[in-house]
C-alpha cells in the first residue's frame, strides 16, 4: 500500500489507513465500557461488604479465567479468523454489561452474582486480548507499526480516562450502579458495529497441528528473546507489587473523603497521564537509550505510587497517579513495540496470549494481592510496601537482565 512522503512523516500516519481508524473507534468504545463497569462494580462491591479483601477478590475472578485458558486463547487466534473472533468478544462484553444490569436491578444484598458474572467476563477478556493485540499488525504497513502502537496506546489512555469519570459521574447521578451498567451495553454495542465494518484482505491462517510444540510456541519464543522477557517480566513485577487501582475504593471513600466523583476522577488520573505521555512518544518516539530510559520510568513508576499512598489531598493524589500513568506507558510503547515487530504473524496469538498472561498477573492478581495486603495490615501501608517493591524489583532486573539495559534502540533487537 503507498503512501505520499507528508504521510510518512506525519506523527499521525497510522490513521490515514481506514480499517485502523473503525479497530480504534471500536476499542476506545469497549475500553470506555469496561472501565465504566469497573467503577461501578468497585463502589458496588466496597458498599456492600465495606472490606478490601472483596475488591481484590473482583481482580481475582476476572484473572483465573485468563490464566486457565490463555494457552487455548493464544491458540484460537493464530487459527482461526481474527476479526470474527472479536466481534464475538465485543458481543460478549455486551451481554456481560446486561448481566450485571439485570444483578442490580434485582438489588441483592450479596456479591456473589457479581462475582460469577466477573468470572464470565474474565474469560472473554481471555481471548480478546491475544485477538485484539494480534489483528492490529494487520491493520498498517510495519513501517508505521511504531506510530500505531503509540496511538493504539494513547487512544486506549483516553477510554481510561473517561470511562472512569463517566461511570463515576453517572453513579453519583442516579446514586445506583444500574444506570452505569446499561450505559456500558450500549457502549459495547457501539464497539461490535464499528468492528463488523472493518474488512481485510488476508490469507487464511495456517492450519497447524493441535499438538503442546504448537499450543507452547509463545513461551518457548519468549524464553529465547532475553530482552523481551526481560521487559514483559519487568513490568509484569512492577505494577503487581505497586499497582494501586483494587484499592481506589478505599482511599476516595476513607481517606480522601469524596463520593464516587472522587473514585472516578481517581480511575481516569492515571489514564491522563499515560494519554499525554502516548500522544508525546507518537510525535517524538524514543531513540536512544531505549532500555535504560524504561527501567527510569519504571522506578518512577514506584515513587509516584509511594507519593499517592502518602497523599491526603485528592488534587495532589491526582497529580500523583497521572505520574504514575506516564511513566508506566514509557514501558508499555516499548514492550509492544518489541513483541509485535519481533513475533511472525503466524504466532502472534500465542505469543500474545503469553504476554497477557503476564499483564494479567501484573494487574487482575494485583488487584487481589492490593486488596490481601490492605486486609493485613491497611490501604496505605499495602501500597507504601508495593511501591517500595517495585523499587527492589527494578534493581534486580538491571543485574539479572544486563541486555534490556543496553537497549539502545528497538529497531536494534527486532527478530
Amino acid at each position: 500500500m503507498a503512501t505520499s512522503p507528508d504521510r510518512i512523516n506525519s506523527g499521525r500516519v497510522a490513521f490515514t489507513y481506514p480499517n485502523f481508524l473503525r479497530y480504534q473507534i471500536a476499542r476506545f468504545c469497549i475500553v470506555t465500557a469496561l472501565e465504566m463497569l469497573s467503577v461501578a462494580v468497585g463502589w458496588q462491591v466496597y458498599d456492600i461488604t465495606h472490606r478490601a479483601l472483596d475488591l481484590g477478590l473482583v481482580g481475582l475472578a476476572q484473572f483465573l479465567p485468563g490464566f486457565f485458558l490463555f494457552l487455548i486463547s493464544g491458540h484460537a487466534a493464530d487459527r482461526f479468523n481474527r476479526r470474527r473472533l472479536l466481534i464475538l468478544c465485543y458481543a460478549g462484553f455486551a451481554v456481560c454489561s446486561a448481566l450485571l444490569l439485570a444483578v442490580s436491578s434485582l438489588r441483592l444484598a450479596s456479591v456473589y452474582p457479581i462475582y460469577v458474572v466477573l468470572v464470565l467476563l474474565g474469560i472473554v477478556r481471555s481471548f480478546n486480548g491475544p485477538v485484539s493485540r494480534s489483528l492490529l499488525p494487520q491493520l498498517v504497513p510495519e513501517q508505521h507499526f511504531p506510530n500505531a502502537v503509540a496511538w493504539n496506546s494513547s487512544i486506549f489512555q483516553t477510554a481510561t480516562i473517561l470511562g472512569p469519570a463517566l461511570g463515576g459521574l453517572v453513579y453519583a447521578l442516579f446514586r445506583r450502579a444500574s444506570p452505569v451498567y446499561a450505559t456500558a451495553l450500549l457502549v459495547s454495542v457501539a464497539a461490535v458495529i464499528s468492528t463488523l465494518r472493518i474488512e481485510l484482505r488476508t490469507k487464511a491462517p495456517p492450519r497447524e497441528e493441535v499438538n503442546w510444540n504448537t499450543v507452547l510456541a509463545g513461551f518457548r519464543y519468549i524464553w529465547r528473546e532475553k530482552i523481551i522477557l526481560g521487559s514483559i517480566s519487568l513490568d509484569m513485577f512492577a505494577v503487581l507489587l505497586g499497582g494501586s487501582v483494587a484499592l481506589l475504593p478505599v482511599f476516595a471513600r476513607e481517606i480522601l473523603h469524596s463520593g464516587p466523583w472522587g473514585l472516578g476522577l481517581l480511575r481516569s488520573a492515571p489514564g491522563v497521564g499515560a494519554a499525554i505521555m502516548a500522544v508525546l512518544l507518537a510525535h517524538r518516539p524514543l531513540r536512544r537509550h531505549v532500555g535504560a530510559t524504561m527501567l527510569w520510568c519504571v522506578a518512577g513508576f514506584g515513587v509516584f505510587t509511594i507519593l499517592f499512598a502518602l497523599s491526603r489531598s485528592i488534587v495532589l493524589s491526582m497529580i500523583a497517579l497521572l505520574l504514575v500513568g506516564a511513566t508506566d506507558m514509557v514501558s508499555v510503547v516499548i514492550r509492544g513495540t518489541l513483541v509485535q515487530l519481533g513475533t511472525p504473524d503466524s504466532m502472534r496469538g500465542r505469543v500474545n496470549a503469553v504476554d497477557m498472561l503476564f499483564i494479567g498477573v501484573s494487574n487482575e492478581l494485583g488487584e487481589f494481592e492490593s486488596g490481601l495486603t490492605a486486609h493485613w495490615f491497611g490501604a496505605v501501608p499495602a501500597v507504601v510496601l508495593g511501591g517500595i517493591g517495585t523499587l527492589i524489583v527494578i534493581a534486580i532486573w538491571a543485574g539479572i537482565f544486563p541486555e534490556l539495559r543496553k537497549v539502545q534502540e528497538i529497531s536494534s533487537v527486532q527478530t
